[in-house]
């Protein structure tokens, strides 16, 4: 039996370009961050300075918190890209086991089918999935960012779950049927733990598109009761004034959940991403 060997200089050039993307990355979040706590003044002369005792300000977060219902809002998107995750990766996953691991007729156009997705925006069908959505009753609801995210979330899910999922042991899956295992155990049970980097991977690529998105809330749930966090914030920008203190506080506490979800699943979207580099 071969040993699976490991490229080092493979390795460290994948550790390398992740480094310097993360740092490219979070550099507008630190900006942000460090913005929100200034004066309006301190903002628009020294963006990229630290706030001192004369640019120093928390009045952005105490207009936050008094104008508009901040947590709803929160609540809102957590909701709405918690649940919308689960169905991407459960449906996308079960997708994906089923065209890798069965041959059928029509099994390689199903799967073109189901990539489609990938190639044309779900945008470009906003007047059709807002009618759909009104005269399915589910207008100013979160249960239609819910559907709307999820459909436009399993393409890229399928894709990429369905090369990882073909990489699985045969043998593996073949002993657990002889040992009495049912499709849906070997499924649950042996497969999905050894595709975890490939959800997590799945789950970061979805999961930010999600949280800060602007177009749907606004098309399809832009009731008071409805609004999400970037919906929400919109408050504070007006046509002719816009409150850049409030702003930059709301989406400073708005990045702190997609940070918090990110360091969660790092570690196995490193394996994700870097599993090409193994020989």
């Amino acid at each position: 039996m071969n040993k699976v060997k490991h490229n080092p200089l493979n390795i460290i050039a994948a550790h390398s370009v992740l480094i310097i993307y993360t740092v490219i990355a979070l550099f507008p979040v630190f900006v942000i961050i460090l913005n929100s706590f200034k004066t309006r003044k301190g903002i628009f002369r020294h963006p990229l300075a630290f706030p001192d005792s004369s640019t120093f300000s928390v009045e952005g977060y105490a207009t936050v918190f008094k104008q508009g219902d901040y947590m709803l809002y929160f609540q809102n998107s957590l909701i709405v890209t918690v649940v919308s995750l689960f169905f991407i990766l459960l449906f996308g996953a079960m997708a994906a086991f089923a065209l890798s691991e069965y041959r059928f007729k029509g099994n390689t156009l199903m799967g073109l089918y189901l990539a489609l997705g990938i190639m044309i925006p779900i945008r470009l069908g906003t007047v059709a999935i807002l009618q759909i959505m009104v005269a399915s009753g589910l207008i100013n609801t979160l249960s239609a960012l819910i559907l709307v995210y999820t459909a436009s979330g399993l393409p890229l899910a399928v894709f990429i779950l369905s090369e990882f999922m073909r990489q699985v042991s045969a043998d593996l899956k073949d002993a657990g049927r002889i040992d009495g295992l049912s499709e849906y155990k070997i499924f649950f049970v042996l497969v999905l733990p050894l595709v975890r980097p490939a959800m997590a991977t799945v789950a970061v690529f979805n999961m930010i598109p999600i949280w800060n998105d602007l177009w749907f809330p606004l098309i399809l749930a832009n009731g008071e009761s409805t609004k999400t966090l970037t919906l929400g914030s919109q408050v504070f920008i007006g046509q002719f004034v816009t409150d850049w203190n409030a702003v930059l506080s709301g989406l400073s506490m708005a990045i702190l959940p997609v940070v918090i979800l990110y360091i969660i699943f790092s570690k196995q979207l490193i394996r994700g991403i870097t599993s090409g580099a193994v020989k």
